[in-house]
C-alpha cells in the first residue's frame, strides 16, 4: 500500500471512525463513485454494527465482496474501482468492495455506417454496453461470450461472442487461440486486436469486418460467424469475412431485394471505375491514342495543348490533391472540414485548370473517381482502393494497357491467396459456392435466402423455412 500510496497522487487512504471500532479505506479517488461509496459503504458501517469482515460483507449495499490477502488481487482490483478495507494499518488480510466509477457517453447515431433506413444506435466505448446492445437484438441462451485479457500494460478486455450452435467450433477456437496467446503490452481498439491476428500481416485489403453497427455484428452471429470487440472500443470485428461482404451495407437488407441489387451492383462499378479511369487515361494519352474516336481525341488534344507535363504528373499531381483535400478534411473540425474540402476543391482545381497546370477532363475524371471511392460501405476497404491506384498509375505510365492487365491480374492472384481466419478470401467465387451466390453481386428475395452461407461453416446452415410463411390460409383453424 506504501509503494501505490508513494506513486500516485490520486491514491487515497483514510481513517474511518465508527461506534464500532476504526477501520482504514485504501482506494483510488479516479476510479471510484464518490457518492456511492459514500451511500452504500461509509454509511452503513457507521449505522449497522459489526464486528469482522463477515459482518461488514453483509452490511454494506455493494453487488461483489472480496476477501483476500494476496497483494496482487488487491493491487489489481483497486485499479478496477474497488475499495479496500483493512481493519488494521499493516494488516496483510482485508475486504474488497466494488465502487466503480462508470464513465461513458450515451448510445448515439453511427457516424461512418449511416444508414437512412434501419436501426440508429451505434456501439460506444464501453464493454458491458456493447454486449446489452448485441444481447437485446439476440436474446438466447446459446449466444456465447468469452472474456480475455489482453495486453500487459493495458490489461484490456475483449469479449468474444458466437451463437453456440450455429458458428463453426474451428473458427470459435482459432479466433479464442489467437487472442488468448497474443503477447502484446497494449491493446487499445478492437482494430488494433484484428491487424496482430489477422493471417497475411503484409497485405493491404482489410481481412476482417470492423462495424460500429449492432445490427449489423448480431446478422454476423446469426450467420454463424465469430465477433470480437475489445473495451474502450465503439467497433466490433466479425470473422471470417470475405471480399464480397466488404461492398454489402446492412441498408441492402432493409430495402427491396430489386432496389438493393441496384445500389450493390453500383457499388461494384464505381469501386472498378475508381480504381481504373485515371490510370486508363494515363495510358490512353501515353501509348493508345489510336483507341480514341476522332471527335473525342480533338477534344482531349485542345485540353491538353497547353498542359507542360505528361499525363502521369498531371494524374498524380491531381491525385495527391484530391488525397490531402480529403485528408485535411476528416482531421479538421466538421464545419471547417466541410469548407474547405467543397471550397479548396473547387478554387484549386479552377486555378489549376485555367494556369494551365491540369486538363479540364482530367479533373472531371480524377473527381468522379474520387466520389465513386466514398460508395464502398467499409471504410477501411475505401482506404485500400485509394492507396491501390497508384500502382496502377504507375504501370500504365510504363506499360500502357499490358500494365494495367498486369496489375489487375497481380491483384486478382493476391486476393485468391487471401484468407480470413483461414478461410478463402474470395468465397464464394473461389472456390465456387454457387449457393452463396444468391447474397454476392446482386440480393435475391428473402425466400431464396434460407440457408446460412456456406464459408462460414455453420454447424447449423439452414437459416429458416420460408415456404410456410407464403401459404394461404382461407379458414381459421
Amino acid at each position: 500500500m506504501q509503494r501505490l500510496e508513494q506513486n500516485s497522487n490520486d491514491f487515497t487512504k483514510k481513517a474511518v471512525f465508527t461506534p464500532y471500532g476504526k477501520i482504514y479505506a485504501y482506494y483510488f479517488d479516479t476510479l471510484i463513485e464518490e457518492d456511492y461509496y459514500q451511500q452504500n459503504i461509509l454509511l452503513p458501517l457507521k449505522e449497522k454494527e459489526w464486528r469482522d469482515y463477515k459482518d461488514i460483507a453483509n452490511i454494506v449495499s455493494v453487488e461483489e465482496t472480496v476477501e483476500t490477502s494476496q497483494f496482487s488481487d488487491i493491487q489489481k482490483l483497486l485499479l478496477q474501482g474497488y475499495v479496500f478495507l483493512q481493519g488494521t494499518e499493516g494488516e496483510t488480510k482485508g475486504l474488497l468492495l466494488s465502487s466503480p466509477s462508470v464513465v461513458e457517453r450515451d448510445v448515439g447515431v453511427p457516424e461512418v455506417e449511416f444508414s437512412v433506413a434501419g436501426p440508429q444506435e451505434a456501439f460506444v466505448e464501453t464493454l458491458e454496453t456493447n454486449i446489452h446492445l448485441l444481447r437485446k437484438r439476440i436474446p438466447l441462451s446459446n449466444l456465447c461470450i468469452k472474456e480475455i485479457e489482453v495486453g500487459s500494460i493495458t490489461q484490456t478486455k475483449v469479449a468474444v461472442l458466437y451463437l453456440e450452435g450455429v458458428a463453426d467450433k474451428e473458427n470459435v477456437n482459432t479466433v479464442i487461440q489467437r487472442i488468448t496467446e497474443l503477447e502484446t503490452d497494449q491493446v487499445l481498439d478492437s482494430n488494433n486486436l484484428a491487424q496482430m491476428i489477422q493471417d497475411h500481416t503484409y497485405s493491404i485489403f482489410p481481412q476482417f469486418i470492423n462495424t460500429e453497427r449492432p445490427d449489423r455484428a448480431a446478422a454476423a452471429i446469426t450467420e454463424g460467424k465469430v465477433i470480437f470487440i475489445s473495451n474502450g472500443s465503439p467497433e466490433a470485428i466479425v470473422a471470417p469475412s470475405t471480399l464480397i461482404e466488404f461492398f454489402s451495407s446492412l441498408e441492402d437488407y432493409y430495402l427491396p431485394w430489386q432496389i438493393a441489387s441496384f445500389v450493390r451492383l453500383l457499388r461494384f462499378g464505381a469501386v472498378a471505375f475508381s480504381i481504373l479511369a485515371t490510370p486508363i487515361y494515363v495510358a490512353v494519352l501515353t501509348y493508345h491514342y489510336e483507341m480514341i474516336p476522332q471527335d473525342l481525341l480533338i477534344t482531349l488534344v485542345l485540353s491538353r495543348a497547353n498542359i507542360p507535363f505528361p499525363p502521369i504528373i498531371e494524374a498524380l499531381f491531381l491525385e495527391l490533391t484530391i488525397e490531402l483535400l480529403r485528408e485535411a478534411g476528416a482531421r479538421l473540425p466538421t464545419k471547417v472540414g466541410q469548407t474547405i474540402g467543397i471550397v479548396g476543391g473547387i478554387v484549386i482545381g479552377q486555378a489549376s485548370v485555367e494556369a494551365g497546370l491540369l486538363s479540364n477532363i482530367l479533373l472531371i475524371i480524377v473527381a468522379l473517381a474520387a466520389l465513386a471511392s466514398f460508395t464502398t460501405p467499409v471504410y477501411q476497404m475505401g482506404n485500400t482502393i485509394r492507396i491501390i491506384r497508384f500502382p496502377y498509375l504507375i504501370a500504365a505510365t510504363l506499360l500502357g494497357g499490358l500494365g494495367i492487365v498486369i496489375c489487375v491480374l497481380f491483384t486478382f492472384v493476391h486476393l485468391i491467396k487471401l484468407n480470413s481466419l483461414g478461410r478463402p478470401y474470395l468465397a464464394p467465387f473461389y472456390p465456387l459456392r454457387f449457393q452463396d451466390w444468391k447474397d454476392a453481386f446482386i440480393r435475391l428475395p428473402f425466400s431464396t435466402l434460407t440457408r446460412r452461407p456456406v464459408h462460414s461453416r455453420p454447424d447449423s446452415a439452414i437459416r429458416v423455412p420460408f415456404q410456410k410463411a407464403l401459404q394461404k390460409k382461407d379458414i381459421d383453424e
